[in-house]
C-alpha cells in the first residue's frame, strides 16, 4: 500500500510534540518494515521544525504553517490534502484528530481511502474557544460518516461515538513497549537529579493536563523530592507563566526533552504523575507502565481503562486528593513498586506496538 499521513506535528518529535507525534513515530516505521510506503507530512512553524527528509524508511514532507493554535492544524492539513491529491502521493490516507475530518471529503472524492484516528472527545478540552468547540462538534458528524473507517484508541470515546451516531467503529489501542536505548545519566547530571529522587510529568502545558492541580498538590505535600515538569506550551500562552508562578524551589522546568533522554527520565523517576482532566489513551501513561515505573493518575475513564488496579488514582481536579496520593507514594513505596510490576505486566501484554501496526494494516485493507 501507498500510505500518506498527517495530523501530528513532526517525526521525530520537536518542540510542542504530544501523543500524536509519539504515535506517528512508533506506527509509521513499522508499516514501512512490513513492506508499505509511507509519506508523513511534518509541520514547519516559523520557529520550529525538524529538517529531515526520511525517518526509519518513512518519507518526510515538511509543509509550512502558522503559529496560531487550531488554525495551524487546519492550514497544514489543507496543504497536505492538496499535495496528496495533486501529486498523487498515496492511495490510503491516515489522518490523526477528528478536527481534520473535513479533509476526508475531497480526499474521498479523488478516490483515496481515508482513515481517521480519534483519540478522545475533542470538544470537551478546555483549551478550545467556544467557536473551536462548536467546530469540533460539527466535525464529529463528518468524522462519523465520511471516512472509510474511524479508529479509536480507547473504548470510552468509541462507545460515546457509537451511541451518538448509532454506528460501529474500529478499536486499536496504543502500544507501550520501548526499544532498548543507551541508558546513561547525562540528562540527570545536567538537571542535577538523582535516581528515585524526583516525581515526573511529561507533556504539553495546557489546562487539559491538570498541571494547575499538580503544582499546589505537590508543594502542599510531605515530599521533599523534586518535581520535574518536562515540556511547555505548544503555542505562546500565559498558562506556562502561571505554572511557574505557582512553583517553589523543588519544581524544575527543563523545557522540552525527547527520545532517549526522556526514556531515561521516565526510568529513573520515583513516581510519574498524570493529572489530566481530558485524555485519550495516553501514550505516556502506557510507556510509564511498560517501564515499570510507579504511577499516579487522575480517575478519568480513559486513565482507569489503561491502568485498571495497577496505579494509584486521585479524584479529577481535586488538589487535596492528589496531595493524599503523593503522600501515600512517599510513605508506602513498596506498595507503589508492587503496583508498578502489575502495570508493566498489563502494558506489555495488552498494549503492543507490533500488534498495533498489524491491526492498522488489516483495517486499511478490509475497510
Amino acid at each position: 500500500m501507498r500510505i500518506a499521513a498527517f495530523g501530528f506535528r513532526s517525526i521525530p518529535p520537536a518542540k510542542g510534540a504530544a501523543g500524536a507525534d509519539k504515535f506517528a513515530m512508533e506506527l509509521f516505521p513499522r508499516l514501512v518494515a512490513r513492506g508499505h510506503s509511507v509519506v508523513a507530512y511534518n509541520r514547519r512553524y516559523p520557529d520550529v521544525f525538524v529538517d529531515v527528509k526520511e525517518y526509519k524508511g518513512v518519507q518526510i514532507k515538511t509543509i509550512k504553517t502558522i503559529q496560531r493554535s487550531g488554525f495551524d492544524t487546519l492550514l497544514h492539513s489543507f496543504k497536505a490534502t492538496c499535495d496528496i491529491i495533486f501529486r498523487n502521493t498515496a492511495d490510503v490516507v491516515h489522518i490523526q484528530n477528528g478536527g481534520n475530518s473535513i479533509w476526508a471529503l475531497p480526499l474521498r472524492l479523488f478516490g483515496k481511502k481515508v482513515f481517521i484516528s480519534q483519540d478522545g472527545v475533542d470538544w470537551k478540552r478546555d483549551k478550545w474557544t467556544w467557536y473551536a468547540k462548536l467546530y469540533l462538534q460539527i466535525s464529529a458528524y463528518i468524522t462519523a460518516y465520511f471516512p472509510n473507517e474511524v479508529i479509536f484508541d480507547n473504548v470510552i470515546a468509541k462507545k460515546l461515538f457509537e451511541d451518538r451516531f448509532n454506528k460501529k467503529f474500529a478499536f486499536i489501542p496504543f502500544g507501550s513497549e520501548i526499544a532498548p536505548w543507551p541508558e546513561n545519566t547525562d540528562i540527570l547530571d545536567r538537571l542535577n537529579l538523582k535516581k528515585g529522587e524526583y516525581f515526573l510529568f511529561v507533556g504539553r502545558f495546557i489546562p487539559d493536563k491538570g498541571l494547575h492541580y499538580l503544582l499546589p498538590a505537590f508543594t502542599g505535600s510531605l515530599s521533599n523530592k523534586k518535581l520535574v515538569l518536562i515540556g511547555g506550551s505548544p503555542n505562546p500562552s500565559p498558562y506556562e507563566q502561571e505554572l511557574i508562578d505557582m512553583s517553589n524551589g523543588n519544581v524544575i522546568f527543563p523545557g522540552f526533552v525527547y527520545g532517549d533522554e526522556t526514556n531515561t527520565l521516565f526510568k529513573n523517576a520515583y513516581c510519574y504523575i498524570q493529572p489530566s482532566d481530558v485524555e485519550g489513551l495516553s501514550p505516556v501513561v502506557l510507556t510509564v507502565m511498560g517501564l515499570g515505573v510507579p504511577l499516579i493518575v487522575s480517575d478519568i475513564e480513559e486513565n482507569e481503562y489503561a491502568v485498571l488496579e495497577t496505579a494509584r488514582k486521585f479524584k479529577k481536579g481535586n488538589i487535596a486528593s492528589l496531595t493524599e496520593e503523593i503522600n501515600f507514594a512517599e510513605q508506602n513505596y513498596p506498595e507503589m513498586q508492587r503496583l508498578a510490576v502489575l502495570a508493566q505486566e498489563r502494558a506489555l501484554t495488552v498494549f503492543n506496538w507490533e500488534s498495533v501496526a498489524d491491526e492498522h494494516i488489516r483495517v486499511f485493507k478490509e475497510s
